[in-house]
């Protein structure tokens, strides 16, 4: 059976705009034979029962994320699809070690050069993502994808690169100083700053801290990588290598207007610069054609290093499922429900990387906030129903029913005067 890795789409002349997916894609390029497996640029979390993206699938099984499907490549090959089989018991250690560094740390970076800086996001993050992407989800699933690479960054102190952010905080501090008197309200705004000014300023407040990430990212890499052919290895790459490749050509590859990664990294790290053009090249080819006319045509020509495959459009009931949950999530009582319900299933899910333990406790939590949303919910239906009941009660709000009785009565008072002076009026001429 063919097995489909299906993968966020291309971008950057690369074969996907995801570090995790060109890692995965790398991996299998080196370990499982073309003729077993195709590549899906199926741009659509949803494919896979865990709404995670890069997936596998085997048949009925789907297997996400890059450490998941390295494990289980191994596991259905028995071995023979194994990059790391040949380590011994230190080089594994250090394996898992620096494969953690590389995913923490290249995150990291890869999400402030795309994402979090504004000028790269929208001038090119944003429009490689629409051109991947199918309605509805060019108009949904990027903002999703931004807003989520800012709240892992967030910690970095570094929201500085994002010009909305400088702006949204402009605004409060201004709104602040107004309400505490400190200016009149009607007093001229300076002019807004403009987008090289605001860039200038993020250079310099920023310098310090970016210098120091990129450093301790590339340097350490550099330092590993040493004399070696590979990371750790003369003879072989491993999963270690594939995955350093996923984040280091997004820090490479990527033409962007404020190129600051590509530029620490060419400066900082020159063999680790050559190592990753050469690793691109191996895993995933320079042929004439590009990596997004193979992906929409399933180009597997000769000079086609990787097999792709076309993936199928969207039909009504994945387009109205699409349209259901953007509207879901956005509602936000609704929203938390379904993120409990997402969290308990992913603890309880057999391939979470849990132990039994954490499983539970994290079930437990998300129980837990279902519980007290529901409290809350109650809470707020039971305030309601007790103020309408007193509006009713003092007259603020009247019943329909009743209304009309009143207005039967007033009519029958309003009239019996009438009836009586009609009797007094034939009374006097008789």
């Amino acid at each position: 059976m063919v097995l489909e890795l299906h993968v966020w789409g291309p971008a950057f002349s690369l074969p996907s705009i995801d570090a995790q997916c060109l890692a995965t894609i790398a991996y299998l390029s080196q370990t499982v034979p073309k003729d077993a497996w195709v590549l899906v640029a199926s741009s659509d979390p949803t494919v896979s029962p865990t709404c995670e993206l890069p997936a596998l699938k085997n048949g009925t099984t789907w297997v996400s994320k890059f450490r998941n499907i390295v494990d289980y490549l191994r596991q259905y090959s028995h071995g023979d699809w194994d990059l790391d089989g040949d380590l011994s018991g230190l080089e594994k250690a250090d394996n898992i070690a620096f494969s953690s560094f590389v995913e923490s740390r290249g995150q990291s970076l890869v999400d402030l050069s795309l994402y979090v800086t504004s000028q790269n996001y929208y001038n090119h993050t944003s429009p490689a993502y629409g051109s991947i992407l199918q309605w509805p989800n060019q108009w949904i699933l990027p903002p999703k994808l931004h807003d989520a690479a800012k709240a892992r960054t967030d910690h970095l102190g570094l929201s500085s690169l994002d010009l909305e952010a400088i702006e949204e905080q402009r605004k409060r501090d201004h709104s602040a100083a107004v309400a505490a008197g400190q200016i009149p309200p009607n007093f001229i705004q300076r002019p807004r700053d403009t987008v090289t000014g605001l860039l200038g300023k993020t250079a310099q407040q920023n310098q310090f801290k970016l210098e120091a990430l990129t450093a301790e990212f590339f340097d350490a890499l550099e330092e590993i990588l040493g004399a070696k052919r590979y990371l750790l290895t003369e003879e072989a790459a491993t999963s270690l290598d594939c995955l350093a490749l996923g984040y280091l050509a997004l820090a490479l590859v990527p033409d962007l207007t404020h190129s600051w990664l590509r530029d620490a990294m060419t400066a900082k790290a020159p063999r680790l610069t050559a190592y990753t053009e050469r690793l691109r090249r191996g895993c995933y080819g320079l042929g004439a054609q590009t990596a997004q006319a193979q992906a929409h045509e399933g180009s597997t020509a000769p000079g086609s290093v990787l097999p792709w495959r076309a993936s199928e459009r969207p039909g009504l009931t994945t387009v109205g499922a699409t349209l259901w949950n953007a509207l879901a999530d956005a509602t936000p009582i609704w929203r938390d429900m379904r993120a409990s319900t997402r969290l308990r299933e992913a603890a309880e899910s057999s391939d979470s990387g849990l132990s039994q333990t954490e499983s539970e406790t994290l079930s437990k939590v998300a129980v837990g906030q279902r519980k007290d949303l529901l409290v809350s919910m109650a809470a707020v239906v039971g305030g309601f129903a007790a103020l309408a009941a007193y509006m009713v009660h003092v007259g603020i709000i009247s019943v329909a029913g009743r209304d009309e009785e009143e207005e039967e009565e007033l009519g029958e008072e309003y009239e019996a005067p009438a009836f009586q002076a009609e009797d007094l009026l034939s009374s006097l001429q008789i």
